[in-house]
């Protein structure tokens, strides 16, 4: 069935949206080729099959939430958009859709678990305490880690969020970065604060930091500590040792829960020392309220090529 939908650029500049010289929409044009787009001032005609259609709008829509949030929509965000809406739909396991898949939502933001490995880290961390997310790079497990825990604070399950990382040095120094501790940890932690800043106002997020009621800490700082009514995080978990690892998921206290998060393929440890994510399934399998989830290739959401040079490693360490 043929079908014409009109879509209303307001707020933004069309070039934002369109992109220099037209480039997004040209791309936009070569990959759905059956769809006739015409852009007009500020409106956007499509005409068409109709789901096609409909799947094309969602595709305007999300590039019109992007730039009204960061007033820009980058190449990369585009290619992220477009291999999500080509990519096959999952499996009965993952079929879930809509505002089902809503993890949180802010005033001028929603949170959604895009693919079928991001719906089982939902739907697990509801019925376990501890819920470890072990896959590549770009399948979004930080994201949605974060985004459970931001809607299980909100929705007052916990008092607290902690964030936490290991400090360990992937072939760099840390005593030749300039600045205090603070300073100098600060890059380890920066992907924690990009998620939680998607989801609350910059004025929120300093507020409850200086409360304390979102920290973000490297690992050996919870030593010690017992997070009662709080939501862990343990991020880049494959650079925990046996030890931190125990140490860190112990720390877990009444009416708590805990994501750990990790990818066993990019371990900067030293070779003499064992990953504690790696270590994790044999020792902690059998206990009841503990669960795995495995993400794979098919749940990245990053850049289109990102998949394809996983599969290359793979490839290539099979060899």
């Amino acid at each position: 069935m043929i079908t014409e939908k009109t879509i209303e650029i307001q707020g933004i500049e069309p070039v934002i949206l369109f992109g220099p010289y037209d480039s997004l929409l040209k791309k936009i044009r070569n990959e759905f080729s059956d769809i006739q787009i015409t852009a007009r001032g500020t409106q956007i005609i499509l005409r068409g099959k109709s789901d096609e259609v409909a799947l094309l709008e969602r595709i305007f829509s999300e590039m019109i939430l992007l730039a009204n949030k960061h007033g820009e929509v980058l190449d990369n965000d585009l290619n992220t958009l477009i291999n999500l809406a080509l990519s096959p739909a999952p499996g009965p396991r993952g079929a879930h859709h809509g505002d089902e898949d809503i993890i949180v939502t802010s005033s001028d933001y929603t949170v959604r678990a895009k693919t079928d490995g991001q719906r089982r880290m939902v739907a697990e961390a509801r019925t376990n305490d501890i819920v470890f997310a072990i896959g590549p790079a770009g399948t979004g497990k930080t994201y949605t880690a974060v985004a459970i825990a931001v809607a299980a604070w909100k929705a007052k399950r916990v008092k607290r969020i902690v964030l936490a990382r290991p400090a360990v040095e992937a072939g760099e120094s840390l005593g030749f970065l300039p600045g205090d501790l603070a300073q100098k940890i600060d890059p380890y932690l920066r992907p924690l604060y990009d998620a939680l800043q998607d989801m609350l106002t910059a004025e929120k997020l300093k507020l409850l930091t200086e409360q304390r009621v979102i920290e973000i800490v490297p690992l050996a700082y919870m030593r010690g500590r017992t997070m009662n009514s709080s939501f862990i995080i343990l991020d880049e978990a494959q650079n925990a040792s046996n030890k931190q690892m125990k140490m860190c998921l112990t720390r877990l206290g009444l009416n708590s829960k805990a994501i750990i998060t990790g990818d066993v393929t990019q371990i900067d440890l030293p070779k003499d020392i064992d990953s504690g994510l790696t270590n994790s399934p044999a020792i902690l399998n059998d206990i009841k309220g503990i669960s795995f989830v495995y993400l794979d290739k098919s749940d990245v959401v990053r850049h289109k090529l990102v998949r394809d040079i996983i599969n290359a490693y793979e490839i290539h360490e099979q060899k």
